[in-house]
């Protein structure tokens, strides 16, 4: 068995999952100003500052009590826009508030311009003609599904648009502002694009299968044509075409050279309308330029940063000012200013500058495929611990969430550094459904959750076991969401595999968790029982009833952490509480947090800190990692406020 490695010192919690000193930087469109995120009373919130002040000059802009899902300029730069909901319910509401009015005696009001209660706003297009407008979707007059308003941010006016009765599930506009095509999805989880001619009818232009994925991905300079993102038919890889609206004619542009992976994305100038380049992400992001100026600007940045990869993250409106970040795997990531026209690049800030110190105690991390019980291919990612020969290590199976279009990726992965530095082997297994690798890949898994899907992770086990890295008596698998389940299906159908597991918001239950799923998820519930099983069919209960860990209790044998926030919307607090109750019936042992104040994740950083306090003494109890014993007085109250009694349990 391999000893830890005393020269990799046991870094800190807080780095990996404290707040960032900066994040979130964006140029303002005159490329005069610069916001970002940083903490205000432990929160992070916005701030702004003059683009060549020091940032100790910076001042807050907002004072939200919850963390924001995001923020952006408005195209004239008077307001900064974000959005926001009440401790992880996901009720959204959009908000607005003016940078000019930073630097009096107390923080700018923000104005909530959709001040309704349990909506879900949804922002859909955001005016370069007319700064002021936006296009939203809200679902107040029906929660399950969203009608269309204009938005005026200056007065917050709303004035509806399409009220929508009839299954739509989006609206896309051209570059004009003018709405062009609305998708509608029918019961049985098909999808058409229908046209809306200059009368107000609509015709429908192309047409999906519930199994196939199409969009819109922009418009071409003239609005005469839309970039169409699809696999229908006979295609496999997401592939892109010019479609022409009025003729349906569809031209072929471009799919991955490699044939392995989706097509990724599409990057237009705003100004000129044309396209700047492509990405297709295989076991890393490769682009594919079509504007030489832009290609020769990334090569000239790239050119600096070797064993980096760079991204572009925000822009003057005019282009002569980018914000451009560098990262890795293994390095704390950076954040330069390039001025275009003097070719200028200078140093802006680093997030996490207390990492960056102690980055050479970070690990590298690999790209690995392995073979499946039924001989599919899994593409992973394999991170080992810094100075530890790959021996007999413990291992945690870390599993994303989903399915059908996440995926992980390599790069930099706070979860996974904190958990190689305790000494762990790290496994992120893209199986069966995960995203980016062809509708034949992603469709694999349908009604497999808990069968081929688990194989896919379980064969990814026995891989490291045969190459002798992975310890197999100190194997853990953990994860969020799908991650969950599969924690406790890991735990229920392959006991003897795993010493331990980790569940983070997972569904026990798939019965439960098709009751309870937000009414406006009701556009792809066709699309879940293709996935699940029907629960309205006798063969649909079976398949459900096979796949729910909740009613294999019995074979849960090794200790379970199960982390839940009592304000989830998609994987209620009931399917954490029903697989405690089961498992303390039994007489088996597990251990709850419940955190009253979070949704599907934890957002707050004492709670998040709290959060993996506990998973690393838990892991380090069962399979012998490293873990930090110390924390702060307010991340041990988090702690203590989220611990549950499993006696105190009751059934929902």
């Amino acid at each position: 068995m391999e000893k830890e490695d005393l020269t990799v010192p046991l870094l800190d919690r807080d780095l990996f999952f404290g707040n960032p000193e900066i994040s979130g930087a964006q140029i303002s469109p005159d490329g005069k100003y610069l916001s970002f995120m940083k903490a205000y009373e432990g929160i992070m919130n916005v701030w702004v500052k003059k683009l060549e002040a020091p940032f100790e000059e910076a001042l807050p802009l907002t004072d939200s009590k919850r963390p924001l899902y995001g923020y952006f300029w408005s195209e004239d730069g008077k307001y900064i826009l974000y959005v926001k909901d009440q401790d992880g319910d996901e009720n959204i509401n959009v908000f607005a508030v003016n940078p000019d009015e930073v630097g009096t005696e107390r923080i700018p009001i923000s104005r909530n311009l959709t001040p309704k209660k349990e909506v879900t706003a949804q922002i859909l297009h955001v005016s370069q003609e007319d700064p002021d407008l936006m296009m939203i979707a809200l679902n107040d007059r029906d929660k399950a599904w969203h009608d269309l308003y204009e938005l005026r941010i200056s007065t917050g006016a709303l004035e509806l648009k399409y009220e929508n009765t009839s299954r739509i599930t989006d609206f896309n506009f051209d570059w004009t502002d003018r709405l062009r095509i609305l998708y509608r999805t029918d019961e049985q989880g098909n999808t058409t694009f229908l046209r809306l001619n200059t009368d107000g009818s609509l015709s429908p232009i192309y047409e999906i299968s519930v199994t196939e994925t199409a969009y819109i991905a922009g418009w071409n300079a003239d609005n005469s044509e839309f970039y169409l993102v699809t696999n229908r038919g006979d295609l496999d890889k997401l592939t892109l075409y010019l479609m022409h609206p009025e003729t349906e004619k569809m031209t072929f542009l471009e799919s991955d050279p490699e044939d392995a992976v989706d097509f990724g994305s599409l990057s237009l100038d705003r100004n000129t309308r044309k396209m700047i380049s492509t990405s297709y992400t295989r076991d890393k992001t490769k682009h594919y330029w079509k504007d030489q100026s832009w290609e020769s600007m990334y090569n000239k940045i790239e050119l600096q940063f070797p064993d980096r990869e760079i991204a572009f993250l925000s822009a003057s409106k005019d282009y002569s000012k980018f914000l451009v970040a560098v990262y890795g795997d293994k390095y704390a990531s950076e954040h330069y200013l390039y001025v275009r026209q003097t070719d200028q690049l200078s140093y802006q800030f680093t997030p996490r500058p207390n990492l960056k110190v102690v980055e050479n105690a970070l690990a590298s991390m690999q790209p690995i495929h392995y073979t499946s019980s039924d001989g599919l291919k899994i593409p992973a990612y394999l991170t080992l611990p810094a100075n530890h020969h790959p021996i007999g290590l413990p291992t945690v199976i870390l599993v994303h969430g989903g399915p059908k279009g996440p995926r992980d990726y390599w790069g930099y992965h706070p979860e996974v550094q904190f958990l190689a530095n305790r000494g762990y082997a790290v496994l992120q297994p893209n199986f069966r459904a995960s995203g980016g690798f062809g509708k034949a890949f992603m469709n694999a898994g349908d009604l497999q959750w808990g069968k081929l899907m688990q194989d896919d992770i379980t064969y990814g086990v026995q891989y490291l076991i045969e190459q002798g890295i992975a310890d197999p008596d100190r194997i853990a698998i953990m994860g969020g969401s799908y991650g969950g389940y599969a924690t406790l299906a890991g735990l229920a159908f392959t006991p003897e595999i795993y010493a331990c597991g980790v569940d983070i918001v997972g569904p026990s239950n798939i019965f439960t968790l098709l009751e309870s799923i937000p009414p406006y998820w009701e556009s792809g519930r066709a699309f879940l029982y293709g996935m699940v099983g029907d629960p309205n069919t006798e063969a649909g209960q079976q398949r459900i009833r096979e796949a729910s860990p909740l009613y294999r209790v019995d074979q849960i044998i090794k200790p379970l952490l199960i982390i839940q926030g009592a304000n989830d919307p998609r994987v209620k607090q009931a399917e954490a509480d029903q697989i405690v109750i089961a498992l303390r019936e039994k007489g088996k042992k597990v251990d709850y947090l419940l955190a009253k104040d979070e949704g599907h994740g934890f957002a707050k950083p004492n709670n998040r800190m709290a959060m993996y306090a506990e998973v690393e003494k838990f892991l380090a109890d069962t399979i012998g990692g490293r873990h930090q014993d110390t924390m702060n007085e307010d991340v041990r109250s988090s702690l203590e406020n989220m611990r549950v009694d499993v006696n105190t349990v009751q059934h929902p």
